[in-house]
C-alpha cells in the first residue's frame, strides 16, 4: 500500500503527450514524464485494500502494492528490487502492456485506478539511470546446454531465468537483430529500440549467447539441436490472417506487420527496396487493436492523405460494460494516441471487394454494414444489412487482422503435435511438447497474446526446464520474487 489516505488526497495523473503537430514529424517516443514528486504521489494512492486484485489481474503476479509502497516512501532502489523479482523486463511492459492490473485495481471500483503501468516504467528507468541494474552471472555452471528458438519477450525471459539457474543458454533469432516483434513489430514511437539494446547488453554480459540470422529449420538444421540438453521454442504466432476476397492479393493490400517492419528498418538506416508508403494516399486500416493503431500512427507520420479504420465488431461502450464487470478486463472503447493524431474510425463494417482499375492500380474498396445476431448457446452470426453498400477511395490497405498461430516449420520437422489453431501443444503444467526435451512457451503455445503473458510464459517454462534437467528448481513460480541483487 502507499499512504493510508493517499487515494483521497491525490488524483490520478498520467503522462502527457507532446503536441500532435510535433510528434507526427518523427518516430521517437513522445511522452512527457511526470516529475519524481508526482510519481511519488501516484504511488501514495495505493490503498490498503486488503486483497490486492491487481495481483490476479497481472499475468506475472507482480508485487504491485509492495513496489507502490516503496515509491511512496522514496525507496526507489527497493522498488526496483521488488519489481524485478517478478518481471524481467518492466521497461517493455511499462510502455506496451495494456495494464490488466489497473483494470483489476480495487480503487478502480469507486475512482480512477492506480497508475501502475506508469509507476512501473518510472521505477525501471530510474534504476537504469542510477546504475542499479547490473549483470547477474551465476556463481556456478551446471554443464547443461539449452537452445531457445526466438528472441521475443518469452524467449528472452526464459533465457535469463535459465542462465540464472547456471545453464549455458544460446538464443537463435531468425531476424538480423534480437527482440522479435518488440524490435520490428512495435513502432519506434512506442518503444525506442535503444531500450531493447540496453537490456540485451545486460543479458550478454550475464553469459547468454545470441545468434541472429539463424532460422531454425530453414538455414539451421533441426538435427543440430540434438547437441542441446533442452530446447525451448518461443517463435511466436507469426501466421498472418488474410482477407480472401476479390483483389485481396493486390500488391497494395499489405499485411500490417510487413508495413510496420519496413518503416522501423528505415528509421535505423536500412534501405528497403519498393518500400510500402502511405505518403499522399488514402489509407484504410482493416482491423482494430494495437497493431491497427500502430498502422494509423505510422501512416500519419508518412504523410497519408487520409487514414480510415474499419472494425467488424460493434463500437465498444465508453465505460465498462456489464458483461465484463470488475475485476475482469473491461469491454470499453480504447482511443490510442495514434487515433488522436487523425483517423476516421468505423465499426460494424465488412469489406467485400478491393477495386482495381484498368491500369492494375488499387483505387477503392467496397463495404457493407453488418450486425451480429446473438443467440444464447450458439456462436454469434454475422448478418449483412441490405442497402448499406458503400465504395471508399483508397490507394493502400493495411490488414491488421491478427495471427492464426505459429508456422509449421518446426512442428513438422520435429514432429510436434499441434492444436486446431496450429499452436504447439504443451500444457501450462510442464510446458513440454510430445517430443522429449522440447518445450514451448509464449504465443507459439498459447496463441496471439500480450507481452506480459509472453514474459510470464517464458519464466514458467524456464522453471519446468530447470526441473527437467536438475530434478528440482530454485527458480521462482508466478508471483514469487527471486529478489535479484541490485
Amino acid at each position: 500500500m502507499g499512504k493510508i489516505t493517499g487515494f483521497k488526497e491525490f488524483e490520478r495523473k498520467d503522462e502527457k503527450y507532446k503536441p500532435v503537430k510535433e510528434r507526427v514529424t518523427h518516430y521517437n517516443e513522445f511522452t512527457q514524464p511526470l516529475s519524481k514528486a508526482e510519481i511519488t504521489k501516484q504511488g501514495s494512492r495505493c490503498m490498503d485494500c486488503g486483497i490486492p486484485f491487481c495481483h490476479s489481474g497481472c499475468p506475472l503476479g507482480n508485487l504491485i502494492p509492495d513496489f507502490n509502497h516503496m515509491v511512496h516512501q522514496g525507496e526507489w532502489k527497493k522498488a526496483s528490487w521488488i519489481l524485478h523479482s517478478t518481471n524481467n523486463f518492466p521497461e517493455f511492459t511499462g510502455r506496451l502492456c495494456p495494464a490488466p492490473c489497473e483494470q483489476a485495481c480495487v480503487l478502480g471500483i469507486i475512482d480512477d485506478p492506480i497508475s501502475i503501468e506508469n509507476i512501473e516504467k518510472n521505477i525501471v528507468e530510474r534504476a537504469f539511470k542510477e546504475g542499479w541494474i547490473v549483470p547477474q552471472t551465476p556463481s556456478t555452471r551446471t554443464g547443461k546446454k539449452i537452445a531457445i528458438v526466438g528472441s521475443g519477450p518469452s524467449g528472452l525471459a526464459a533465457a535469463q531465468q535459465l542462465n540464472r539457474a547456471g545453464h549455458t543458454v544460446t538464443v537463435f533469432e531468425r531476424d538480423d537483430k534480437v527482440g522479435g516483434l518488440l524490435r520490428y513489430g512495435i513502432p519506434n514511437f512506442k518503444l525506442e529500440k535503444g531500450i531493447i539494446d540496453r537490456r540485451i547488453a545486460i543479458l550478454e554480459k550475464e553469459g547468454i549467447e545470441f545468434k541472429t540470422n539463424v532460422h531454425v529449420g530453414v538455414n539451421y538444421d533441426v538435427k543440430d539441436l540434438k547437441k542441446f540438453d533442452a530446447i525451448v521454442l518461443c517463435g511466436g504466432a507469426t501466421q498472418k490472417r488474410g482477407l480472401p476476397i476479390k483483389g485481396g492479393d493486390h500488391k497494395d493490400v499489405v499485411q500490417a506487420m510487413d508495413f510496420l517492419t519496413q518503416q522501423t528498418k528505415v528509421v535505423f538506416g536500412e534501405k528497403i527496396k519498393d518500400q510500402v508508403l502511405a505518403t499522399d494516399k488514402n489509407v484504410i486500416v482493416i482491423g482494430g487493436g494495437d497493431t491497427g493503431s500502430d498502422c494509423v500512427g505510422t501512416s500519419n507520420r508518412q504523410g497519408a492523405k487520409s487514414v480510415t479504420n474499419f472494425e467488424i465488431m460493434p463500437k465498444p461502450p465508453g465505460e465498462r460494460s456489464p458483461s465484463t464487470p470488475w475485476p475482469y478486463w473491461p469491454l470499453k472503447l480504447k482511443t490510442s494516441s495514434s487515433h488522436e493524431e487523425g483517423c476516421d474510425r468505423n465499426w460494424l463494417i465488412n469489406t467485400k471487394e478491393f477495386i482495381v482499375d484498368e491500369k492494375g492500380e488499387l483505387t477503392a474498396l467496397k463495404t457493407i454494414n453488418v450486425e451480429w445476431k446473438m443467440v444464447p448457446g450458439q456462436r454469434p452470426e454475422l448478418i449483412e444489412i441490405e442497402g448499406t453498400e458503400k465504395t471508399w477511395p483508397c490507394e493502400l490497405v493495411l490488414l491488421s487482422l491478427g495471427f492464426t498461430g505459429p508456422e509449421a516449420t518446426l512442428s513438422d520437422q520435429l514432429g510436434i503435435k499441434t492444436d486446431f489453431r496450429s499452436n504447439y501443444k504443451a500444457s501450462n503444467v510442464d510446458y513440454r511438447t510430445n517430443i522429449p526435451k522440447v518445450f514451448t512457451a509464449g504465443d507459439m503455445r498459447r496463441g496471439q497474446s500480450l507481452i506480459v503473458w509472453a514474459i510470464s510464459e517464458g519464466r514458467e517454462a524456464a522453471r519446468k526446464v530447470d526441473e527437467y534437467l536438475m530434478g528440482y528448481s530454485n527458480l521462482p513460480t508466478k508471483g514469487d520474487g527471486d529478489l535479484p541483487a541490485m
